[in-house]
């Protein structure tokens, strides 16, 4: 029973010291023109492109499903989400696997760039605007010397529309 306990207690300092190296890492990717970055503790794994399952009566920003190691897992493209023109996928275009509330999601960006460590007081809220709902997917702004990285609400890119349905989102 001690020994248990023991065991418990040491996998939960690790858990808490893997959580700890975690903070403050985004994984940077680009579209288009932008840098983004999605916090690195959502992300499972960066695969480059594979066949894509088209799935009927989906949105448009959701390419279908692809097998991964035996699960199906839906795939995003980021760039059809926030309505960007669409870009042929070349040997650059990857797709970010994350995992949120148990559930993994493809995410297909242009390019993978690096994780990043940007401090929480390097972190401004993103900027409040009416014009383009894509911002409503936004967590902060990353500043990172002269440039600044656009950071993603991990939980609102995969669920708003959700989240819009249920009243819990403001729909300004």
């Amino acid at each position: 029973m001690i020994d248990n306990i023991r065991e418990n207690n040491a996998f939960e300092a690790d858990a808490t010291r893997d959580e700890d190296t975690m903070e403050n890492k985004f994984l940077t990717f680009h579209l288009g023109q932008e840098d983004y970055g999605i916090e690195i503790r959502h992300v499972t794994e960066i695969i480059g492109v594979q066949k894509i399952t088209d799935v009927p009566d989906m949105p448009d920003y959701i390419k279908g499903v692809i097998n991964l190691r035996g699960k199906v897992i839906p795939v995003m493209d980021v760039r059809a989400r926030f309505k960007l023109p669409p870009r042929a996928y070349d040997d650059r275009t990857c797709i970010i696997v994350v995992q949120y509330n148990g559930t993994a999601v493809g995410l297909v960006v242009d390019e993978v760039s690096e994780v990043a460590n940007i401090a929480r007081d390097q972190i401004e809220p993103p900027p409040r605007t009416s014009r383009g709902k894509s911002s409503r997917f936004f967590s902060g702004m990353g500043k990172m010397g002269d440039e600044v990285k656009i950071l993603l609400d991990v939980e609102r890119l995969l669920y708003d529309e959700e989240r819009l349905s249920a009243g819990l989102v403001d729909q300004a």
